[in-house]
This record gives C-alpha cells, structure tokens and sequence, in this order.
C-alpha cells in the first residue's frame, strides 16, 4: 500500500485559482497542484506523518488485510534461507521501513549483520521504531536514514568488511508506482545496490472480491486513513476540509490491474488551502493512491529492464504473496 510517488499527470490549474501555496512546503505545492488539476490526484506519499504511519500499522493487523501477515509468513518460513543468500557481514538497506518489523525476521536467522539503513520519509516514527531495533539488537550499527526514495539517494559508504549490501523492498510498495516510475525505482535501485541484490515483495493478480475486501474492512480504519491526507493538511497547512463531507472508494480496477482509492466528494463544496479556493462538485474525486498487482512473469520482466536478474520467488500456498530475491549487476558491469 505505501508509496513515495505521485500517480498522474496534473493539467494546468483554471485562472480562478489565483495567489500562493499557504506555505512553501512541498506538501502545500503538491496539494495547491492536485486540487487545481483534472482529474485530480496527489501522491499517496503524504499518508504519512505520524497520524497516518500509525494507522497504517493498524490496517497491518486487520483480518481483511492480508498482504502483511502472508508476507510474514513467508519471510518466517524462508528466513534461513534468505540468509544464506545473503551471505555472512550483509548490510541491509530498507526501503519506506515503517515499524522495521518485518527485518526482524530477518536479522535473526542472518550471521553477523554488518548494519542495517532504514529509509523513510516520516522522520519521528523511523526514529522510533529504530531506537526500538537498536535496544533489541545491541551489536548491530542502526543508522536510520529520512529521506524520500524515489528522489536521488545518497547512502553511507560501506562499513569495512562488510558485506553484500542488500536492498529490502516489503509490503509491496513496488504496486504503488506507475509502470514506468517502478521502471525507473528499480533501476535506480540496481545502482545503488552494485554487488548486492534486492528482496523484493510483491502482492499477486487474485479474486478481486478478495482486494475489495483488504481496502475497505468492516472496522473503517483504511476509510480514516485515506482521509487523514485531508485532516493532515487541515493540521499542517491551515486548509478547510469538512471531513465529513468526503468518503472514502476503494475498487479493483482489473484492466489496469490494479486497486485505487480515491476521496470522495460527497457534495458540492468550497475548499481552501491558504489564499488558494477550489470548488469541487458533488461526485468529483481525489485519486489518492493505486497499487498494482503482479504476476510472477511480470514482476520478472520489469526487474530485467531494470538490470536485475532475477532468482528465487517465495509464495504462500494460496499464492496470493509473492517474495523475489533480484540479483543486482556486479560491481564491473556497465551501467
């Protein structure tokens, strides 16, 4: 379900819409931008502050929600395995790493983990999931790293004599981005993990009745995440959201493979962000997030574009999951 990236393109705002963003932030920009646009759309990226990441863990554990716990699953019953493809000295770099929950499956079955990087744009709740990590794993160097990583990244060089680097990718975030941004994440990733690999998570093509009922469960927790996005911004940018005046759509959208989820206005309605106004019609949506769903011969086409080979895949028995290890280009081959 997590992403970093924005979902489509923004036409140029109308004319009406005059005067500035309420702050120079790039939550107002984006927002004042995906208001103004048609259809509207705005990156799923700013679910994310410490309200949203909590709910977040919340929808995790829900009964609907099977991604998380079949991943579990499969990292559990495999983490031996996972290891000794990573080999002895391994540093671990995590991708949008949330509670770090998951890599504790796998720091336990590894020898010797040199250092574990996780990467994630909510600076105070990385913070302390990794002072949590650290307390549990008192000999392993955590250095907890907030950044955006779809944007150019820089990481720390590797420790000496550590090593593979291997990047660790979970929850299927990858179904988040566009064709063509997955494209360019993952290749962008075989870069920075020269030498190394990636252990990629995927979520399978299924029964769609099974995807309604993971993003719109009994209890409404995905319902009041996806409008956290409005209540943050009421929060953080002075905006004027009426939550109530919004609902929360999530469905399967099969020919493009994949669930959207969207906010829902339930009314005609004058909204503003800072000086900027918008009137928004009864009907009309926010496109909040997507997320794809694989076939295992498609994952493995789009990792060789990137420069990946691909290697062993992991699937629960229903094969609603999926977990690849992608081997990343070696040290001397050409970029």
């Amino acid at each position: 379900m997590r992403s970093m990236t924005a979902l489509a393109d923004n036409a140029a705002p109308p004319p009406d819409h005059q005067g500035p963003p309420a702050s120079d932030s790039a939550f107002a920009h984006d927002l004042v931008a995906a208001l103004a646009a048609r259809p509207r759309s705005i990156s799923p990226k700013y679910f994310y502050d410490a309200r949203g990441s909590q709910l977040f863990e919340r929808i995790c554990e829900l009964p609907e929600y099977y991604p998380t716990r079949t991943e579990l699953d499969i990292l559990r019953t495999h983490a031996r395995e996972l290891a000794a493809l990573m080999g002895p000295r391994a540093e671990i770099v995590e991708f949008g790493a949330g509670s770090l929950r998951k890599v504790r499956l796998l720091l336990d079955a590894m020898e010797r983990p040199a250092r574990y990087l996780p990467i994630d744009i909510s600076g105070e709740h990385l913070a302390q999931a990794a002072a949590a990590l650290q307390r549990d794993y008192a000999g392993l160097e955590v250095q907890p790293v907030t950044a955006d990583y779809t944007q150019r990244l820089l990481l720390p060089a590797r420790l000496p004599g550590a090593g593979q680097r291997v990047g660790f990718f979970p929850g299927s975030t990858i179904g988040n981005f566009t064709p063509a941004e997955a494209l360019q994440f993952l290749g962008a990733a075989a870069q920075v993990l020269r030498g190394g690999a990636l252990l990629l998570g995927a979520d399978l093509v299924k029964d769609p009745a099974v995807l309604h009922a993971a993003y719109n469960d009994a209890q409404g927790v995905t319902a009041e995440f996806n409008l956290n996005l409005l209540a943050r911004a009421n929060r953080e940018l002075g905006a004027s959201f009426v939550l109530e005046q919004f609902a929360h759509s999530a469905f399967y959208n099969a020919p493009w493979q994949r669930i959207e989820m969207h906010l829902v206005s339930r009314c005609r309605q004058q909204v503003s962000v800072g000086r900027r106004s918008f009137q928004i019609e009864e009907g009309e949506t926010l496109h909040t997030e997507h997320s794809h769903k694989f076939t295992v011969a498609g994952l493995h086409e789009l990792a060789r574009r990137a420069g990946f080979r691909p290697g062993p895949v992991w699937t629960d028995e229903q094969r609603l999951f999926s977990v690849h290890w992608l081997q990343a280009p070696q040290e001397g081959d050409a970029a």
